[in-house]
């Protein structure tokens, strides 16, 4: 096994559970906001996790529960307002200390620092969510820490497209074989093996039922990881 170089981490559902506490009240307020009657409950985001990306997330929604709105001609517009004010709202969840990370999350980020692995982000979530959740969970210069962030639309094709793994391995200028990539989600896990990468899965409750064929490891949370196990 080749030695492990860099670790590259999702972030949603991964280094903390902001899908069902963050995200999902958040889409619920810019909702309201936008003076709409739609609610997402934790059964239908569960479901609405399928598709990856928030912008997406609202498409998907309105063309199929809301399809009158979906027609308009400003449905675009409304859905960029929408995914902003979500962003809004979600960033003062995050500021207010509501989102801890998951167990051992934060250890192996220390422990990974002191071994002088590099570390690195890919994800669909936006650079603003990221850098706020890493500030309040782990300190005002933790997004630092990171060597390469890869969060949003910088590129075209979201997980389970490999894109946004290739773009963050391009700029670690590192193979992907002396990588690990950590996700949640089956989707993560598609975008990961398609780069090459091995790749660890700390399933959440909405993604415990998911399949993670093919995944290196599978565990309950990141405080059973070993780095003996990645030659790092």
């Amino acid at each position: 096994m080749n030695p492990c170089q860099a670790i590259i981490f999702d972030v949603d559902g991964t280094l903390a559970d902001t899908e069902r506490d963050g995200h999902r009240p958040a889409f619920n307020h810019a909702f309201a906001d936008c003076g709409l009657d739609w609610h997402w409950d934790e059964a239908l985001y569960g479901r609405l996790l399928a598709i990856t990306g928030g912008k997406e997330r609202i498409r998907h929604y309105a063309e199929r529960h809301a399809p009158d709105i979906a027609a308009r001609p400003g449905f675009d517009s409304l859905v960029r307002d929408l995914h902003a004010a979500k962003t809004r709202h979600y960033l003062r969840l995050v500021d207010s200390g509501s989102l801890p990370l998951r167990p051992g999350v934060a250890a192996l980020i220390q422990h990974a620092r002191q071994r002088g692995l590099r570390l690195a982000i890919a994800t669909t979530t936006t650079p603003e969510n990221v850098t706020a959740l890493l500030r309040a969970t782990l300190g005002p210069d933790a997004p630092g820490w990171f060597a390469v962030i890869g969060a949003g639309d910088i590129v075209p094709a979201k997980k389970p497209a490999p894109d946004i793994y290739r773009w963050v391995l391009d700029r670690l200028a590192l193979p992907a074989e002396n990588c690990l990539a950590i996700e949640d989600s089956a989707n993560g896990l598609r975008a990961a093996l398609g780069a090459g990468l091995r790749c660890l899965i700390t399933p959440n409750d909405y993604t415990a039922s998911e399949d993670f064929a093919g995944a290196w490891q599978v565990l309950p949370d990141l405080s059973a990881f070993g780095f003996d196990q990645i030659g790092g």
